[in-house]
Protein backbone atom coordinates (compact mmCIF):
# COMPACT_ATOMS: atom_id res chain seq x y z
CA UNK A 1 0.00 0.00 0.00
CA UNK A 2 1.25 3.56 -0.75
CA UNK A 3 1.93 6.13 1.60
CA UNK A 4 2.62 8.63 -0.85
CA UNK A 5 0.48 11.47 -0.05
CA UNK A 6 1.31 14.46 -2.25
CA UNK A 7 3.07 14.33 -5.63
CA UNK A 8 4.35 17.21 -7.67
CA UNK A 9 5.30 16.31 -11.68
CA UNK A 10 6.12 18.42 -14.56
CA UNK A 11 4.32 16.50 -17.68
CA UNK A 12 4.47 16.60 -21.44
CA UNK A 13 1.17 16.69 -22.95
CA UNK A 14 -0.75 17.11 -25.64
CA UNK A 15 -3.40 20.40 -26.07
CA UNK A 16 -6.15 17.06 -26.47
CA UNK A 17 -7.62 16.25 -23.92
CA UNK A 18 -8.45 20.00 -22.69
CA UNK A 19 -6.86 20.67 -19.00
CA UNK A 20 -10.41 20.45 -17.15
CA UNK A 21 -10.90 16.99 -18.34
CA UNK A 22 -7.29 15.50 -18.09
CA UNK A 23 -8.11 16.99 -14.25
CA UNK A 24 -10.94 15.11 -13.90
CA UNK A 25 -9.99 11.79 -15.44
CA UNK A 26 -6.62 11.64 -13.39
CA UNK A 27 -9.15 12.62 -10.45
CA UNK A 28 -11.04 9.29 -10.74
CA UNK A 29 -7.73 7.68 -9.57
CA UNK A 30 -8.11 5.57 -6.35
CA UNK A 31 -6.23 7.09 -3.41
CA UNK A 32 -6.50 10.62 -5.01
CA UNK A 33 -8.21 13.25 -3.33
CA UNK A 34 -7.18 16.76 -5.35
CA UNK A 35 -5.13 17.85 -7.98
CA UNK A 36 -4.22 21.31 -9.22
CA UNK A 37 -2.64 21.61 -12.88
CA UNK A 38 -0.62 24.82 -13.47
CA UNK A 39 0.46 25.51 -17.39
CA UNK A 40 4.01 26.19 -17.24
CA UNK A 41 4.53 26.89 -21.42
CA UNK A 42 2.67 26.21 -24.46
CA UNK A 43 3.78 25.53 -27.67
CA UNK A 44 2.03 24.28 -31.41
CA UNK A 45 1.44 21.02 -30.44
CA UNK A 46 1.90 20.44 -26.49
CA UNK A 47 1.53 21.93 -23.45
CA UNK A 48 4.26 21.87 -20.35
CA UNK A 49 2.30 21.72 -16.93
CA UNK A 50 2.83 21.13 -13.64
CA UNK A 51 1.03 18.26 -11.41
CA UNK A 52 0.33 18.75 -7.61
CA UNK A 53 -1.94 16.29 -6.32
CA UNK A 54 -2.67 15.38 -3.01
CA UNK A 55 -4.66 12.12 -1.77
CA UNK A 56 -4.37 9.15 0.93
CA UNK A 57 -2.43 6.28 -1.04
CA UNK A 58 -1.64 8.00 -4.04
CA UNK A 59 -0.07 4.32 -6.75
CA UNK A 60 2.29 6.58 -8.79
CA UNK A 61 2.48 4.00 -11.38
CA UNK A 62 -1.36 3.57 -11.67
CA UNK A 63 -1.50 7.73 -11.91
CA UNK A 64 2.01 7.65 -14.31
CA UNK A 65 -0.17 4.82 -16.54
CA UNK A 66 -3.03 7.44 -16.64
CA UNK A 67 -1.18 10.15 -17.81
CA UNK A 68 0.34 8.24 -20.43
CA UNK A 69 -3.06 7.05 -21.60
CA UNK A 70 -4.23 10.11 -22.20
CA UNK A 71 -0.94 11.03 -24.22
CA UNK A 72 1.26 12.32 -21.17
CA UNK A 73 4.29 12.03 -20.23
CA UNK A 74 6.22 12.44 -16.85
CA UNK A 75 9.33 14.53 -17.33
CA UNK A 76 10.40 14.22 -13.24
CA UNK A 77 9.15 13.86 -10.17
CA UNK A 78 9.92 17.19 -8.54
CA UNK A 79 8.28 16.59 -5.05
CA UNK A 80 6.52 13.74 -2.76
CA UNK A 81 5.14 13.89 0.22
CA UNK A 82 4.61 10.01 1.93
CA UNK A 83 4.05 9.04 5.55
CA UNK A 84 0.91 9.37 7.95
CA UNK A 85 1.40 12.93 7.89
CA UNK A 86 2.16 15.84 5.57
CA UNK A 87 5.50 17.43 6.95
CA UNK A 88 5.94 21.29 6.02
CA UNK A 89 8.87 22.24 4.46
CA UNK A 90 10.98 24.46 6.93
CA UNK A 91 13.24 27.47 4.95
CA UNK A 92 17.07 27.02 5.79
CA UNK A 93 20.13 29.65 5.58
CA UNK A 94 20.78 28.06 1.91
CA UNK A 95 17.09 28.99 0.39
CA UNK A 96 17.59 32.45 1.22
CA UNK A 97 20.03 33.09 -1.44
Amino acid sequence: MSSIRVIVLDVLKPHKPILPDFANKLAEIPGIIGINISVVEIDQKTETIKLSIQGDAIDYELLKEEIEKLGGTVHSIDKVAAGKRIVPEVETLQDRS
